[in-house]
């Protein structure tokens, strides 16, 4: 798998402990790149996933912070510039999942939701954009979801701020394309991880299973490798991009 494209550079990517984050980590250190996990409380699930990457024969740094908050990410950035070198490769993964009906959604919820779905990102990319513009190099994925391109009635905060990393990139791309530096998002439809577990019972996946046309629910590592592609130079005349990886079930005109 080690195509030695970006082998050597340095990755951050946000919430990567578990679940997708933990399968981005693990294929960017297939591709011999220094894998920096990002979590905010889970420590003994990032180091799990810091022996996966070094099992995949790569360098990996855990480093906690809570990415809604810009000063802790500011100190993030610095520790693991000093541990694995200047990020050139962030993914953006870093997410929460309220499921709520209307009336039940607070302004607490709405403000979290917010504060990690989107502005963390803008934090994280801020943190690193600049040396990224000075070095001429720079790749960053966000993660947005098929919830930020079909209304979720019981997902509304969610789905506001999933729709924003799509124009958080779009905007975002095209300003700093002249710098060599690509953003794209990837929209994840549903995948087996804890998330969906978490609120849906086995009948309604067995449901969403069947109304997807491959007929299967999307593993961590499928939306992995679609972050990789993008990463990747083999993806480089993409920018500005969403792709949904939902196995069919939400298509784009």
């Amino acid at each position: 798998m080690n195509d030695n494209t970006l082998s050597g550079r340095t990755a951050l990517v946000t919430g990567g402990s578990r679940g997708i984050g933990r399968a981005i980590c693990v294929r960017l250190a297939q591709a011999g790149i220094k894998v920096a996990i990002n979590y905010r409380s889970n420590q003994a699930a990032a180091e799990e996933t810091a022996q996966r990457v070094a099992e995949a024969g790569s360098s990996a740094y855990t480093v906690r912070a809570n990415v809604a908050s810009r000063q802790e990410v500011d100190a993030m950035v610095e520790e693991v510039g000093q541990h694995l070198g200047p990020i050139d490769l962030l993914v953006n993964n870093a997410g929460i999942f309220e499921f709520l009906p209307h009336d039940e959604l607070t302004p607490e919820v709405w403000q979290t939701t917010l504060d990690t779905n989107l502005t963390a990102a803008y934090n994280t990319i801020w943190a690193v954009k600049d040396g990224m513009i000075e070095r001429g190099f720079g790749r960053i994925v966000n993660m947005s979801s098929i919830g930020g391109v079909r209304g979720r009635p019981n997902s509304i905060a969610y789905s506001v701020t999933k729709a924003g990393i799509i124009m958080l990139t779009k905007s975002l791309a095209e300003a700093v394309a002249p710098h060599n530096l690509r953003v794209n998002c990837v929209a994840p439809g549903l995948t087996d991880t804890e998330m969906p577990h978490s609120v849906a019972t086995p009948e309604v996946i067995e449901e969403l299973i069947e109304a997807t046309p491959l007929k299967r629910i999307g593993q961590p590592e499928d939306m992995a490798k679609v972050v990789y592609f993008l990463l990747s130079e083999d993806a480089d005349f993409i920018t500005g991009q969403t792709i949904i990886a939902s196995g069919g079930r939400v298509l784009l005109p």
